[in-house]
């Protein structure tokens, strides 16, 4: 009996030790963050402020190395982002304050969180919390912190009744000057209609993009996006005021929508009015100021038109049924060993589908099928067409590499049509150190090049009824040659 009783005992004094020891070693290594001195971020600017963040740790080796680590803008820590650390000041034994900055691409938000990650792989720990003592907190990086303008900087416009009119953030022009926001993709912003100065301004719609479609009188205006953080970056005022003259603006496909195009495409048009201006997903079509627009392609189409008292908007998302799903398996940039052949192949489900393979622009004749067989370097192309129903093509372009030739002559012939259909050099003219230049019988440089990789010509030559005649010079640390060229079929 006593030995069965020491037995156990041991066995437990040996599981509260491994407990123990489990639970020493899990709490050895702890950082613990000081309450922040600041509630948001608000970098960038003609300022671009940094930042301090302080804590103590315990249990970390000598030389361990600390960093303030961003979450994603909702406050998540899957996929974290570094900041840039300016200074680390050693405050105290175990107790570092780091200065740092923020990257300038982050996408603003209200709901950022810091945390402190060591260094030797060990885990991040450390969550800040604010002077408020919140964990998620705003952060903006203000790219740009200037005044800019909409509505082609005019300040009026008139809505025909029961119409509406799309305010725009004006693209970077010179005349008049304007530095737009609309370059930097990670902004978004706030629009507003002013109610006087006594008055705060209504938000219309918040967190959006570069455009707002007004359907209310009132006077609009626009500010970027960055939160709580004050900031230069807005634009102008614009007065939009009602008018009975006009009507609502509507756009009608002459195919249809979804529609099916075998050609030109489909012509939309426009309500009647004075000019027009069309855009599709929110950018200004360069000369597009008819009342008709053809496109083949899908997309929200809007067209803004001037009655000569007021102004209204239509759109239209227009879908096109053309499209069919089609892949290749080819890899782009393969290496080719030198007797190597690799098979690429196409996958669709076009009904009536035919196949064209080309090499370097040139048609290879008798390859009609989904797959062919690459024995020679060069850049290819296969088209992919739909004979039935809407008849359209699709396009898949891929450059095979392969191994340095092993030519020992200078050729003067080529032969588009043959295994290697390319002006190959011995190796002693293939280095940075060596130009080579090609020039048609017409005096045009249709090749200008260092380290030149036996790969001319990459383009279709039209061959019509003469071979033509090229010329090359080569200057290197080989010498000088000159010669022609005749490509041949």
């Amino acid at each position: 009996m006593i030995q069965k009783i020491t037995l156990s005992f041991f066995k437990v004094f040996l599981l509260f030790g491994i407990i123990l020891f489990t639970e020493s070693n899990t709490y050895a290594q702890s950082i613990v963050p000081d309450i922040l001195t600041f509630d948001r971020i608000c970098a960038g600017g003609a300022a671009n402020p940094t930042y301090r963040a302080s804590f103590t740790y315990t249990g970390y080796q000598t030389g361990t190395t600390f960093e303030v680590e961003l979450s994603d803008k909702a406050g998540s820590f899957t996929t974290p982002t570094s900041t840039t650390t300016v200074n680390v000041i050693d405050d105290a034994a175990n107790k570092k304050t780091i200065v740092f900055s923020i990257p300038s691409d982050i996408v603003g938000s209200d709901t950022y969180a810091l945390r402190i990650k060591s260094s030797g792989g060990q885990p991040a720990s450390g969550t800040f919390s604010s002077s408020t003592t919140k964990k998620l907190f705003p952060i903006y990086y203000k790219i740009h912190d200037q005044q800019y303008t909409i509505n082609n900087f005019n300040g009026s416009a008139a809505i025909c009744s029961g119409g509406s009119y799309v305010l725009s953030i004006d693209p970077d022009s010179t005349n008049p000057v304007n530095d737009s926001p609309t370059k930097y993709p990670s902004l978004s912003y706030n629009w507003y209609r002013f109610n006087g100065e006594t008055t705060l301004p209504t938000l219309v719609q918040g967190n959006g993009g570069p455009t707002y479609t007004v359907t209310t009188p009132g006077t609009y205006y626009v500010e970027t996006n960055y939160g709580t953080c004050t900031s230069l970056s807005y634009s102008n005022r614009v007065d939009v005021i009602s008018s009975t003259s006009g009507s609502s603006v509507t756009i009608s496909s002459s195919l249809g929508n979804p529609f099916c195009s075998s050609g030109t495409g489909t012509v939309l048009t426009a309500t009647s009015g004075n000019s027009y201006v069309w855009k599709k997903d929110g950018a200004v079509i360069t000369g597009a100021t008819n009342r008709t627009y053809s496109t083949n392609e899908s997309g929200v189409y809007t067209v803004d038109v001037d009655f000569g008292g007021c102004k209204a908007s239509g759109s239209i998302n227009l879908q096109s049924n053309n499209s069919f799903e089609a892949s290749i398996d080819a890899e782009d940039g393969y290496q080719l060993a030198e007797g190597e052949t690799i098979t690429v192949s196409v996958t669709t489900d076009a009904d009536a589908v035919t196949y064209e393979w080309y090499l370097n622009g040139n048609l290879i004749p008798n390859e009609t099928s989904r797959s062919y067989v690459v024995a020679v370097k060069g850049n290819y192309t296969v088209k992919v067409s739909q004979a039935s129903g809407c008849i359209s093509t699709r396009e898949f372009s891929f450059r095979i590499n392969g191994e340095p030739g092993n030519a020992t002559v200078i050729p003067n012939i080529i032969k588009l049509g043959g295994l290697i259909p390319y002006w190959d050099i011995p190796d002693e003219y293939k280095n940075a150190n060596t130009k080579v230049m090609i020039i048609s019988s017409n005096g045009d440089m249709v090749l200008d090049v260092v380290n030149y990789q036996g790969d001319w010509p990459q383009n279709n030559i039209d061959l019509k009824n003469v071979n033509p005649v090229y010329y090359y010079v080569i200057q290197g640390d080989a010498g000088e040659k000159k010669g022609s060229i005749t490509v041949i079929k």
